[in-house]
Formats: C-alpha cells, structure tokens, sequence
C-alpha cells in the first residue's frame, strides 16, 4: 500500500478505535471513522492472540494484499482500521479478500455490486 493511503500514527489508531464504529467477521474486525482526508487511510492490527510474531507478520501481510485492489473503489474521507482475529494465519488469500468484502459492504463502504 502507498503511503499516503497507510494509518501509522498511533493517535490516528487510538483515535479510530475509541469514536469508531466496528464490523466483526470470523476473520477480521473492521473499525470505520469518517476523516477529514480526500482519501481512504487503512491501519492493520494483530494482537498476540493471533499467534506468534510470524504469525501476526503473515496476518497482516494477507490483510495488505487483500485491500490493495479494494482501495479505488472505497468511498473517500474515511480511516480504517483492519484487526486480524485469530483464524486469519491459516486463511487462504482468496478467503482474506471475500471477508473483507464482506465487512466492507456492512460498513456501506463499497457497493453491494463490487466483486
């Protein structure tokens, strides 16, 4: 992911998670908060339960991947924030993509007619 489209500050995180709305899924917790930015930034999480740091790096990195062509289509002016859950390590990135979609539509962030 670009960087302009990347959450990193940890006030921007602590900010979304304490005035956001949340969106669970088996695999993934997706937190929204409307932003004062043109673009869509997106933050990815993975606590220690998801497993050990190899674990939480391959989490995250599917959660990457899986967002990246999802980004243009995504309504502008919005924070995210992306939480890997425990079942995600041994999900497939196909999987990863249709969860995401998933908690995306939920959230009206996406149209329902996006594939």
């Amino acid at each position: 992911m670009q960087s302009k489209f990347r959450l990193t500050r940890s006030e921007d995180f602590k900010r979304v998670r304490r005035n956001g709305k949340s969106y669970a899924h088996p695999l993934v917790v997706l937190v929204t908060q409307a932003s004062e930015t043109p673009h869509v930034r997106v933050g990815v999480a993975a606590g220690k339960t998801t497993g050990t740091a190899v674990h939480r790096n391959r989490a995250k990195r599917l959660l990457r991947e899986a967002m990246r062509p999802l980004l243009p289509s995504l309504a502008s002016g919005w924070d995210l924030i992306l939480i890997a859950r425990p079942a995600l390590v041994s999900a497939s990135l196909e999987e990863t993509c249709n969860a995401l979609l998933t908690v995306l539509r939920r959230a009206k962030l996406i149209p329902v007619d996006e594939s």
